[in-house]
Formats: C-alpha cells, sequence, structure tokens
C-alpha cells in the first residue's frame, strides 16, 4: 500500500460536482504529478488533503493514519508539507529568520511564540536552519531580504522552509509558475535532488516539460476524476489525455 491512499473522494460547491470518486494512490519515495485543465479538481484534492477542505464522502490515508477531520497543523506535524503556487514568504525577513520560523514551530508543534522555549536549544534550531538553506544552496545568502529574491531564489527559500520541518511528504502547486527557463530548470534540478533523499512528493504542474523530467507516474484529471494514470512515456502516448489536456503528443 502507498504512503498516500485516496478512496471514493466526492466534493460539491453548490452544484459543482469538484471532486467525483476519486482514487489515487501515491507510492513512498516516488514524485506523483497531477496534471488537468483548468476546474479539473487538481486543487480542490489538495486543499482536501492538507484540511482546508472537507470532503463528504471518500477517505484520505497518510502513512496509515487518516487524515479526514484534521486541522492543517495537525496535517503539518504529521509529516505534510505544502508549496503553494505563490511562494508564501515573510519578505521583510532575511533567510535565515524565513526559516526559523517554521524550524521552531516544528519543534515546540505551534507557531505561538514562547520566548522561554524558544531560547532553550536556540543553536541546534539555528543550526538545523542553515543546514536547510544550504541544502537549497542558499546558505551563503542567510542575511539577504527575502524580498529581493527573484521568483525561482524565493521558490528555493520556501523549499528550505519545508525541509527544515522534516516532511516525509511534499505537496506542490506548479513550483515552477511565472519562472524563465532558467529558473525552472533550476527548480527542476533541486526537486530531483530532494527527491533523491526519499522524500515522497506530488506536484501538481501545467508545464509538461516539468512534469516529464520529474514524475515517476503521472495521474490524470478532468472534471473532477482521473481518466488516466500511468508512468510519463505512457501519458504521453494516451489519446484520451491528448484530448482532454495535451492537444497533441508532446515532442
Amino acid at each position: 500500500m502507498g504512503i498516500v491512499v485516496i478512496k471514493d473522494l466526492n466534493k460539491h460547491f453548490a452544484g459543482l460536482h469538484a471532486l467525483r470518486d476519486v482514487n489515487l494512490e501515491v507510492e513512498q519515495g516516488t514524485v506523483h504529478a497531477i496534471i488537468g485543465p483548468n476546474g479539473a479538481g487538481k486543487s480542490t484534492l489538495l486543499n482536501c488533503f492538507v484540511g482546508r477542505l472537507v470532503p463528504e464522502t471518500g477517505s484520505i490515508t497518510f502513512d496509515g493514519r487518516s487524515l479526514i477531520g484534521l486541522r492543517p497543523y495537525q496535517i503539518n506535524q504529521a509529516g505534510v508539507s505544502r508549496v503553494f503556487q505563490t511562494p508564501e514568504i515573510f519578505g521583510d525577513l532575511t533567510l535565515l529568520e524565513n526559516v526559523l520560523i517554521p524550524a521552531f514551530a516544528h519543534r515546540d508543534g505551534t507557531y505561538r511564540l514562547n520566548l522561554w522555549a524558544s531560547l532553550e536549544g536556540e543553536g541546534d534550531v539555528r543550526d538545523q536552519a542553515l543546514q536547510a538553506l544550504e541544502d537549497v544552496g542558499m546558505a551563503e545568502f542567510r542575511s539577504v531580504t527575502a524580498e529581493t529574491l527573484s521568483r525561482g531564489d524565493k521558490r528555493r527559500l520556501e523549499l528550505a522552509m519545508c525541509l527544515v520541518q522534516r516532511p516525509k511528504l511534499l505537496l506542490l502547486d506548479e513550483p515552477t509558475a511565472g519562472m524563465s527557463r532558467a529558473d525552472t530548470n533550476a527548480t527542476i534540478d533541486l526537486l530531483s535532488e530532494i527527491s533523491e533523499t526519499g522524500i515522497t512528493m506530488v506536484v501538481i504542474e501545467h508545464d509538461m516539460h516539468v512534469v516529464f523530467s520529474l514524475a515517476d507516474r503521472v495521474t490524470v484529471m478532468a472534471q473532477g476524476t482521473p481518466i488516466a494514470e500511468g508512468s510519463p512515456g505512457m501519458i504521453k502516448g494516451d489519446p484520451r489525455v491528448q484530448e482532454a489536456y495535451l492537444g497533441a503528443a508532446p515532442a
């Protein structure tokens, strides 16, 4: 059984059936891409997974534990970190300060500041934050203000903020959106390196270059339900995928 198992998931918004009998399994240590046209239900699926939305029916299991009914912070504490389409960083803080915030929150189980608890063991947490910056190639810029970074480097910083929490699963919502091709390729390389450490990834992405460079397996969604699943090579040649999303098989 996979580290992520979703069964018969359904979610409605008024008269809209956003998710319809979704079944999905993600194997541990793999990169699993979810693609599909706008309105296919991809982001709704992610929001159900992290507790921002509650499905009407179905189950979501992560690492053997049901996530239905858990709050977002509880899901995060269980080992799930999410990267949003627009980087969620603190622009007026330095890179190190950005990474220290989730580092202390992961240690203490809360984002509420406890001054005495924060001072205790501060050196260890700082070392972890510096290591996370090192892992994404940004330790030398630790004192730089985050708002001065390029789009690609803001994504690197956000990944460091996730990695310092030692996740088992990374959920990435269009991680290369708005990037230049050079930044996109650099992000692909970084995500490949992270994947090699054993962290499982679920990636929502419109850029097929990113999908076919990273993914071990691809699920295609349309109108709230998966219509195809397989290796990148299988998906490239699937006529249902070409009709629903790709338009034509990539070169």
